[in-house]
């Protein structure tokens, strides 16, 4: 089962942090700071981007990591899961981000908020992974974007109704 997914910058500023099984917000950000300061900063980028997480996690906990320009994507998960699965599934997700976003910065994500929780949910949903297939993430989430807009353009109560005025 994958625990957490996060994205965050070089600075170790969180720009996404979901959690799949209960942690308090004070927990979260110990984690988040834990995760950064503990291992992506000071790694070499010569070394694997696997590591026991055990430490940070709890028992039987793996992290993988994946750098791209200013951003660091991190999924936390036990051994049920596979590693390298788990790095492939990092390459979806950010080639669903680049597909959406057209060449995807950390501005995108920042003020894509929404978007990129969408996207996320189209690829993990509790723990689970759900789609592998860039394309089909892609089109589920052109399909949630058109019913956003459609439930936008329907006005739910009518401005003005005849019969009644205004005193």
């Amino acid at each position: 089962m994958i625990r957490a997914v996060m994205v965050m910058n070089t600075q170790g500023k969180p720009r996404l942090a979901k959690f799949y099984d209960f942690q308090p917000p004070e927990k979260q950000q110990e984690l988040i700071r834990s995760v950064y300061g503990g291992f992506l900063c000071s790694r070499a980028e010569n070394v694997s981007n696997f590591v026991q997480a055990d430490a940070i996690f709890g028992p039987d906990t793996l992290m993988v990591y994946k750098h791209y320009a200013t951003l660091y994507f991190v999924f936390v998960f036990d051994s049920s899961e596979n590693e390298l699965a788990m790095l492939d599934l990092i390459q979806v997700f950010v080639e669903t981000l680049d597909k959406c976003f057209k060449n995807v910065c950390e501005l995108d994500i920042v003020f894509n908020f929404s978007k990129m929780h969408t996207i996320l949910d189209e690829i993990i949903f509790g723990g689970q992974v759900l789609e592998t297939i860039s394309a089909e993430v892609m089109k589920a989430v052109d399909e949630i974007t058109k019913l956003e807009k459609a439930s936008n353009a329907v006005t739910l109560v009518p401005k003005s109704v005849s019969g009644w005025q205004s005193r």
